[in-house]
């Protein structure tokens, strides 16, 4: 059987979103904390690990479909106090959008400065050929070096994907890479070549048919964090090519080791059936909520927005 840690952040957001980056860090670094801390085994004896967040667009991290750069802090924080490691916080830039864009945007670089941490586009480093098995074929693979050469976080935040799976570690590690194949097989070959340590997701705010303050962290191997999440969207393991290919018979069902009680239940009723907008258009409730936020804040209107 396999397990994942759940933790819930400190104090309540009944107040609304928190928008300096310090503060919603500093209460995030308990809950991430304790779920790195019942993994620390896993980074035990690292020189290196790389963060690898859910960084594939500059939305803001009050819709709930990036990583919020308050997690990774926490995250950086903890390998900071706790483990003797060169840190880098990894993305790839693509046909739509620059990671250095969306890096500044989400502020990752300011956490980088903070935390002596490289920022690194994965499109910009050299990278090896890799073959991993992948629904009953060998998948060729384009991986960057660093996330070869390092131990690797996968740091995924709580949404869907288009398509209604849920987004999970796997799949953010997919984007890192390059490979003609299949998406759902090039998410399961590239969990194998990178073979992360862990898997920390974000759940301070998720997303089902809206943002969803789920005020939690949840940490794990990737299958089992990816299989959780899932559940949380009503999805079994056999309903997910990625999930049910990565996690064996043998490693279900997985035991939540959840402390704080928190009432994953009413979580569920929340986002279960929870879809993103269709590619290219943004959510009316995201859109009404960023240009009230932007507003009353006097924060910059996201780059989906301005038009």
């Amino acid at each position: 059987m396999s397990a994942v840690r759940l933790a819930a952040a400190d104090g309540d957001d009944r107040g609304g979103w928190r928008p300096d980056l310090e503060d919603r860090t500093a209460r995030l670094e308990s809950a991430v904390g304790a779920v790195l801390d019942a993994r620390r085994s896993r980074l035990a004896g690292a020189e290196r690990v790389a963060i690898a967040p859910d960084a594939h667009y500059p939305f803001h991290p009050s819709t709930g479909v990036v990583t919020d750069p308050a997690v990774v802090g926490a995250i950086a924080a903890w390998l900071d106090r706790e483990l003797d490691v060169d840190l880098a916080v990894v993305g790839r830039s693509d046909d739509r959008i620059a990671f250095d864009r969306t890096a500044s945007y989400l502020e990752y670089d300011r956490l980088a400065d903070r935390f002596d941490a490289a920022l690194i586009d994965l499109a910009d480093v050299p990278k090896r050929n890799e073959y991993r098995a992948a629904g009953g074929r060998s998948v060729a693979l384009t991986v960057p070096e660093p996330l070869l050469d390092s131990r690797v976080i996968a740091a995924p935040t709580l949404r869907p994907t288009a398509g209604g799976e849920v987004a999970g570690a796997a799949r953010t590690l997919a984007r890192l890479v390059r490979s003609t194949a299949a998406p759902a097989r090039v998410a399961v070959a590239a969990t194998r070549a990178i073979d992360p340590d862990l898997a920390v997701l974000d759940g301070t705010v998720a997303y089902g048919d809206g943002p969803v303050a789920a005020n939690a962290a949840l940490s794990g191997s990737v299958p089992a964090v990816d299989a959780v999440a899932a559940s949380l969207f009503g999805r079994a393991v056999d309903d997910d090519a990625v999930c049910s290919a990565l996690l064996p018979e043998s490693a279900r069902p997985v035991d939540v080791e959840n402390p704080d009680g928190i009432d994953l239940d009413a979580l569920e009723e929340r986002l279960s059936g929870g879809r993103l907008p269709p590619a290219g258009d943004t959510h009316p409730v995201v859109s009404n909520a960023y240009r009230l936020y932007a507003a009353a804040s006097g924060d910059a209107v996201p780059p989906q927005l301005e038009r």
